[in-house]
């Protein structure tokens, strides 16, 4: 795994064993998530929390695992593989207490040793299935 490749796998082992504070301590302050759906980019590790927050909820024991890696510049684009149970409400459906599985596209911009911005795809449609 390349430079970029493994600061994201420590800040993911870091999100689900250390906790959001932790994760975001490896954020720039001005991070920029851009998120498909919202009407505009997130700005900060405060914003960023909140949505992580969310997920850890529903899915309290989620373990994510980077399945491939390509770096180019100051970027890193990988593909993620979630895996978990539905431990708590997500978008309006109660816990179900099943397993789920699903990936994501995400390409990371990097500044010096910190996570600058992200641009998220996550298979939102096959979690969906999975919980309904």
């Amino acid at each position: 795994m390349d430079h970029h490749a493994t600061l994201l796998a420590r800040a993911f082992e870091t999100l689900t064993r250390d906790g959001v504070d932790a994760a975001a301590a490896l954020l720039t302050p001005d991070f920029i998530a851009n998120i498909p759906g919202a009407p505009a980019p997130l700005h900060g590790r405060d914003a960023w929390a909140i949505g992580v927050r969310n997920m850890l909820a529903a899915f309290p024991d989620l373990s994510i695992t980077i399945e491939d890696a390509i770096e180019q510049d100051d970027k890193v684009a990988v593909r993620v593989r979630f895996r978990g149970t539905h431990g708590g409400p997500f978008q309006g459906i109660g816990a179900t207490h099943r397993p789920i599985e699903f990936t994501s596209l995400e390409l990371y911009r990097i500044e010096g040793e910190l996570i600058a911005e992200e641009w998220v795809h996550p298979d939102i449609p096959t979690l969906m299935r999975q919980i309904s």
